[in-house]
């Protein structure tokens, strides 16, 4: 035979070796000794069905905590409290004015307001002798000359301090509310604001800024600054006094929102505690539309300089 119809002989047979080779391993079937020492055939579909498949998820794997039915095992799990939270309905807050003019009224505030006299002159000399023992406990002699007057002093002080309780806001508004037929932003900013910190009976002062838009009907500017006194002239603390000058002025003149913002120091932290001299707290409370378009927030908070 020519040498290159051999070549191509072997060639040919060499490939079709390795055909019949591959194809023989593709279909060479496993097998498995059985106990007797021989061997028994298995397809590849016997063992699938030799390994039993695993059953899903019975239905009290897709309960969650809280006992509802997860729509679908492909979602993240959440937190239990999640849903609890999304449906809960905000309950209903307790009028800001109440029906004899006096806002947020205190326990005794009434005893305090309605008092004669002879009771206002027996409260004085209860706090007179609480002040007394105060200086006693401290270590003072409330005897010497500095200190005589002291506990009637404090006394008078902090009834100056707390008058914002027996405000009436009726009195105080006195009618100035004024039809103007204006619909656009009214701020008043660098409100004076002084207060007591509920917790250590120490000042805390800042500045407050008031903003609201009317719906037509104005207040008078000078309003704003005596509602803010009002509130601060009780034991307080920030981000709630922030909260009730806002509802107040919501209250008192249904304006299409409300935006109060305030900034102080409190001597809490200077003179005690971490004695942090030169820090800073800033409260906010946005009502009505204020709170519902970030465009019209953010014109206030750039008016009164906090987007800077």
């Amino acid at each position: 035979m020519p040498k290159h119809l051999n070549d191509a002989a072997s060639v040919s047979g060499s490939s079709t070796s390795t055909d019949n080779s591959s194809s023989r391993k593709r279909k060479r079937p496993s097998s498995k000794k059985t106990n007797g020492g021989g061997s028994k055939r298995l397809d590849a579909a016997d063992d699938d069905d030799a390994t039993p498949a695993k059953k899903p998820f019975s239905d009290k794997h897709h309960l969650v905590a809280n006992g509802h039915r997860r729509n679908s095992t492909s979602k993240a799990a959440r937190d239990p409290l999640d849903e609890a939270r999304a449906v809960a309905v905000r309950q209903p807050a307790p009028p800001v004015v109440d029906h004899d003019g006096l806002s947020r009224a205190a326990k005794g505030t009434r005893t305090r307001l309605q008092e004669t006299p002879e009771q206002a002159a027996a409260r004085m000399e209860k706090m007179r002798g609480a002040v007394r023992t105060l200086l006693e406990c401290v270590g003072e002699d409330p005897d010497r000359e500095g200190l005589l007057d002291t506990p009637s002093r404090y006394a008078k002080a902090m009834l100056f301090f707390t008058k914002g309780y027996q405000v009436n806001v009726d009195d105080l508004v006195n009618n100035a509310l004024f039809n103007e037929g204006h619909n656009e932003m009214i701020v008043v900013k660098d409100i004076e604001v002084h207060s007591l910190c509920e917790h250590h009976l120490v000042p805390f002062n800042g500045k407050m800024h008031i903003g609201y838009i009317p719906r037509n009907t104005v207040i008078g500017l000078s309003k704003l600054p005596r509602i803010a006194e009002m509130y601060a002239r009780r034991l307080q603390v920030q981000e709630r006094l922030t909260k009730e000058v806002a509802n107040a002025v919501m209250d008192i003149l249904k304006p299409q929102g409300v935006a109060v913002v305030m900034e102080s120091s409190h001597l809490c932290m200077v003179m005690r505690g971490v004695e942090q001299t030169s820090t800073s707290t800033i409260t906010s409370c946005v009502l009505g539309c204020f709170e519902r378009k970030s465009k019209t927030r953010n014109e206030f908070l750039s008016l009164v300089g906090i987007n800077r």
